[in-house]
């Protein structure tokens, strides 16, 4: 059904609109208490078997929400009643910014992949902040918040606009991203070296336990797909070394070749990251990597081209403890988070493991 409407009514409109429009759509039902009660029932069922422990915090089951869907913290009860477990919000800047000019949006159907240039697009550290203070949930998912700089702000003041972000917004977040990996930023990516990542990360900790007293605010760092194998790796040690509490893998990629793409060459030549499908088996390798070399000492996030409950099982057993989506639910819709949620019960059943924690890691553990 809904696969149908997406040919017909999605597929014709210009990629960001058809965003705007169907997550107007997602927030006004879930504004209608009986109709978001229905269909909280309908898509986002709980399974006992799916409940999951992470960064400190209970969740219904590992699957979630991953940054640049809800940008401004707007519909985070309309997510949840689609069945995300956990809502990340963002990227948030410290300051409010436009984004990048449009068009910078682009669908790649053949290759189930987008590609976006939208350049942190958002209302703001300030505002955002005010909006999760003053929200009244129907639904409780964990809510993540992504922070990232400000486009304006030069290289070497990030630090200090990170910390302002993190000190509006720690207080109303369950746990914070340090995005330094998306590739829509001038300068981003620059930050994921080591010697400017452990200044940052170490000011953000510090700006989160200063705002936050009461609790310990859990921070982890998102990382490109396109790191080498030896900066994941440092990565992962200064994240050890540093107490972080995770590590989200990965962000969009900034590469073309060597990824079977079948869309148009005009389509996917356009600049910006690439999500989807085919950031599949990167990701993938990029999160095995990770958890060689971290264990079960900091919480992994797998993300990226996550289409299926297969996909998500695989991130499980390469030590992602939760796992987050975004592209495919263009291409799948509503009933996605559900579909998600059976086939992992489903996979669960059928192994070895008792529990989704014993699964974590299992087959990196196995060849180690």
């Amino acid at each position: 059904m809904y696969k149908y409407f997406f040919r017909l009514v999605f597929k014709r409109l210009d990629p960001e609109q058809a965003h705007h429009l169907a997550f107007r759509w997602i927030r006004l039902a879930a504004r209608v208490p009986v109709l978001r009660t229905f269909l909280a029932a309908a898509l986002a069922p709980r399974y006992k078997e799916l409940r999951t422990e992470a960064l400190g915090l209970r969740m219904h089951g590992p699957f979630g929400l991953a940054a640049g869907f809800d940008k401004n913290a707007v519909g985070i009860d309309g997510m949840a009643m689609l069945g995300f477990d956990h809502v990340e919000i963002g990227t948030v800047t410290g300051e409010p910014q436009p984004g990048n000019p449009k068009q910078r949006l682009f669908r790649l159907v053949k290759d189930r992949a987008l590609i976006n240039r939208m350049g942190f697009n958002n209302d703001g550290s300030l505002r955002v902040a005010a909006r999760l203070a003053s929200r009244t949930p129907v639904f409780k998912p964990v809510v993540g918040v992504n922070i990232g700089k400000t486009k304006v702000v030069p290289e070497e003041e990030a630090v200090a606009d990170y910390v302002k972000s993190a000190e509006r917004l720690a207080p109303y977040a369950d746990y914070l991203v340090v995005n330094v990996s998306s590739p829509n930023t001038p300068g981003l990516r620059n930050l994921q070296a080591t010697e400017a990542l452990r200044p940052l990360l170490s000011a953000v900790r510090e700006a989160a336990d200063r705002t936050v007293s009461a609790r310990r605010v859990p921070l982890l760092v998102k990382i490109a797909p396109d790191l080498a194998d030896e900066d994941v790796d440092a990565v992962a040690d200064l994240a050890v070394e540093l107490g972080l509490d995770g590590i989200i893998a990965t962000n969009t990629t900034i590469a073309r070749e060597g990824l079977g793409l079948k869309s148009d060459a005009s389509l996917v030549k356009e600049t910006g990251g690439l999500s989807g499908a085919p950031l599949k088996d990167r990701s993938l390798e990029v999160l095995r990597r990770l958890y060689a070399r971290v264990g079960d000492r900091i919480t992994l996030v797998g993300v990226g081209g996550i289409e299926n409950a297969e996909d998500a099982w695989q991130r499980i057993l390469a030590g992602a403890t939760l796992v987050q989506g975004y592209s495919a639910f263009i291409y799948e819709g509503p009933f996605w988070g559900r579909a998600i949620h059976k086939g992992l019960v489903a996979r669960l059943a059928t192994s070895p493991y008792a529990t989704l924690a014993d699964a974590v890691g299992a087959d990196v553990r196995k060849t180690a």
